[in-house]
């Protein structure tokens, strides 16, 4: 039995809970928003993020990092991507020496570029303690919380420097409904996760503008092909992108009503503005945020990316959704491969 401590109680942070403490372990999950945590506290259930879950009875409410941290084998952070530093410079203080520590956000920092585990191996420099980064994992892959929830079969892969570690956290996560495979691969595993939430925006995008599978699949493929280029350039390995967290990844988020990129993209492409759309899906919509980074990333690493282009220009107001199809419908010839 572990002790864990879990940072973020949206969604997915609460559906990761249920799954370790459906095994017995014993879970404290903690948020800044402290309402939020005395709602799941009265209702034992997530009924702003995560309805229908019932809290499983391991799983108590933290309200500091001191207390959710305290005495815990393992630390989860489920913070949107773009608080992460926040996040874990909060709780740096109380994290024990030799706990492994999970990040599950999907996103490219604004501003610095970095992927999760950059600003992770960063922060634990500045603080004295890089070897930290040996007990860092990453877990990602096609994963809807509403589904993990449910306990509906999911599975999804964990990603750290060090292998032990990696294995650690697939052996404190598997069951019978939640199946996890391994790799080292961090840069393709961080970088499948944030850019396929963009290949999301722009099918909800294609989805709200009335167009059909034809120009989702286009979407899709063409998209998957702009982020193995990028990965490759910046040190990924090529078959990370075919597997769960590269296609596996893109394939949920870009046709299910359960992702809010997509969602943030159909209103969009039915004429609503960004922020406007943001507003009416209610939650963090990543892809927004990971847009702008990833295009200014593209630019720095000299990597064609015109899907990823084009919906950041939107995401931005500086063109509407049909001016982008025609940009990307009229691009010049060229071979597939």
């Amino acid at each position: 039995m572990s002790n864990i401590g879990v940072i973020g109680a949206g969604s997915w942070g609460t559906a990761l809970a249920t799954v370790v403490a459906d095994k017995g372990n014993q879970v404290r999950i903690f948020d800044v928003d402290e309402k939020h945590l005395r709602s799941m506290e009265e209702h034992r259930e997530n009924v702003d993020y995560l309805p229908g879950v019932p809290l499983d009875d391991n799983i108590r409410i933290a309200y500091s990092n001191e207390e959710a941290l305290a005495e815990a084998d393992v630390v989860l952070f489920s913070a949107p991507a773009q608080h992460f530093r926040s996040a874990l410079k909060a709780a740096l203080p109380y994290l024990g020496e030799d706990v492994y520590i999970i990040n599950v956000a999907k996103g490219i920092e604004k501003g610095t570029h970095k992927r999760m585990s950059e600003i992770a191996a960063e922060m634990f420099e500045e603080a004295g303690c890089p070897q930290r980064m040996q007990k860092y994992v990453v877990l990602s892959g096609p994963s809807h919380a509403e589904e993990v929830g449910r306990r509906l079969p999911t599975t999804v892969a964990t990603a750290s420097l060090d292998p032990e570690s990696a294995k650690a956290i697939q052996d404190l996560f598997i069951t019978d409904r939640f199946r996890v495979y391994t790799t080292d691969d961090v840069v393709g595993v961080e970088l499948g996760g944030a850019l396929k939430n963009i290949i999301a925006l722009g099918a909800g995008i294609s989805d709200g503008m009335g167009f059909g599978d034809n120009a989702k699949a286009a979407l899709m493929t063409r998209g998957l092909a702009e982020i193995t280029r990028l990965g490759l350039k910046l040190g990924a390995k090529p078959e990370t992108f075919a597997g769960l967290t590269g296609t596996g990844d893109l394939i949920v988020t870009c046709t299910s009503m359960h992702s809010r990129n997509r969602r943030c993209g159909i209103l969009m492409g039915e004429g609503m503005s960004p922020e406007e759309a943001i507003a009416k899906v209610g939650m963090v919509v990543e892809g927004m945020f990971t847009a702008e980074a990833a295009y200014e990333l593209a630019k720095l690493s000299d990597v064609e990316m015109p899907i990823t282009e084009a919906i950041y220009k939107v995401t931005k107001g500086e063109i509407a959704a049909p001016a982008a199809l025609e940009s990307l419908m009229g691009r010049s010839r060229k071979a597939e491969f």
